[in-house]
């Protein structure tokens, strides 16, 4: 079992917009993630720690201007708290090991996915192609990708 974790290393491999984002709780501006039109089959995962986040498969285009995900693929990864910030009431979205900012999760996703809209900035993910997902660790992860078009 891998040991996901923040640590000194991690963050020294942090262009400043991802230490930005992810270490001060920023956002990338809309329309310029390195992961918003991705529509290849693989996982994302936090770029700090290295734990499984979210599947190709449950990306969707929402029209927000970030990525957008119906669910993460590992729930125990993802830790919503409370945000008050810039005079709105919202749902922040942190890794749980890598405690990075990913973004918010919205209740305006598609109803016939479960709802929820994850939206999440590119910044903060590191994507992992299928090809790769199992010399990488991520193996148990390949039935919750598929082939997305």
């Amino acid at each position: 079992m891998q040991t996901y974790r923040k640590t000194p290393e991690a963050l020294a491999k942090l262009s400043r917009e991802q230490f930005r984002v992810t270490q001060q709780s920023g956002t990338e501006y809309p329309g310029t993630g390195e992961y918003l039109h991705n529509k290849e089959p693989g996982i994302y995962v936090d770029i700090v720690s290295g734990e499984p986040l979210f599947a190709s498969a449950d990306k969707y285009e929402s029209g927000c201007g970030w990525p957008s995900f119906t669910k993460p693929i590992e729930p125990a990864n993802v830790k919503e708290l409370h945000d008050a910030t810039h005079g709105m009431i919202r749902t922040e979205v942190r890794s749980r090991h890598g405690d990075s900012h990913l973004g918010h999760v919205f209740e305006d996703g598609p109803i016939d996915r479960g709802g929820l809209r994850y939206c999440i900035n590119s910044a903060s993910l590191r994507f992992v192609h299928r090809d790769d997902m199992e010399k990488e660790g991520y193996g148990a992860y390949l039935d919750q990708v598929e082939d997305v078009r």
